[in-house]
């Protein structure tokens, strides 16, 4: 992950549209920022899960369970300390809990919020939001809250889609300030793998440069059933 000390005017996000039935149009912006050649070797499932279109109201919703949630005592402190800020990363160490997550789209960007559930041994789920805005030098945003966030950059290996973290931000007063690699967790990856039968693997990890690898969580999911 590049380090930079960069402020930027945010992108001023064009004014919704009356809303219109696109049902059976496929979105097209995951495969964009992949290019064809790339698009083309993921399985045919994930390409279909990331066309959904999901305007005028529309709802996707995964079922599954979380196969591991392993934490580094310094990934552990990281995620109590992210709960200052809505809580963006999971702070259990439960497996085999059941998950839910569900998709829809963010309607003043355009982009899509993420809202994913995790069941806990102990007390009520956890629940963590995030936006993924199609914009910035990579193409793809993901905002956790707080004015805080991070430029993805995706990829495929092995035909499995990737999501990595190229630099992380926080908005301030209409300005994006890049922070300083100091001040980041390290870099952080989600990869989404097909399992065949509907199912497929969603992996997320945070690697620091100092501390090693601070937390891996596993999960399997399949889309609900209307």
């Amino acid at each position: 992950m590049t380090a930079k000390t960069l402020a930027k005017p945010v992108r001023n996000f064009p004014v919704p549209e009356p809303v219109v039935d696109h049902s059976d149009i496929e979105d097209l912006r995951f495969r964009a920022l992949l290019g064809e050649t790339e698009w083309a070797k993921l399985p045919v499932p994930i390409r279909q899960r990331f066309s959904k279109r999901l305007g005028n109201g529309s709802t996707v919703v995964y079922v599954g369970h979380v196969v591991e949630n392993w934490m580094s005592r310094s990934g552990w402190l990281l995620a109590q300390i992210a709960r200052l800020i809505g809580g963006p990363l999971p702070f259990s160490r439960d497996a085999n809990v059941a998950s839910v997550v569900t998709v829809t789209e963010e309607p003043a960007t355009g982009g899509q919020i993420w809202t994913r559930l995790y069941a806990r041994r102990i007390s009520f789920p956890q629940v963590i939001h995030s936006s993924k805005r199609f914009a910035g030098p990579t193409g793809l945003e993901e905002h956790v809250g707080c004015g805080l966030g991070m430029a993805l950059r995706v990829s495929v290996a092995d035909r499995v889609l990737i999501f990595r973290s190229d630099y992380y931000f926080m908005t301030l007063r209409g300005w994006q300030i890049v922070l300083p690699g100091w001040l980041c967790p390290g870099a952080l990856s989600v990869s989404h793998a097909e399992l065949g039968d509907g199912r497929f693997r969603f992996t997320l990890e945070i690697l620091h440069p100092r501390f090693g690898l601070l937390l891996r969580q596993i999960a399997v999911f399949r889309e609900a059933q209307p």
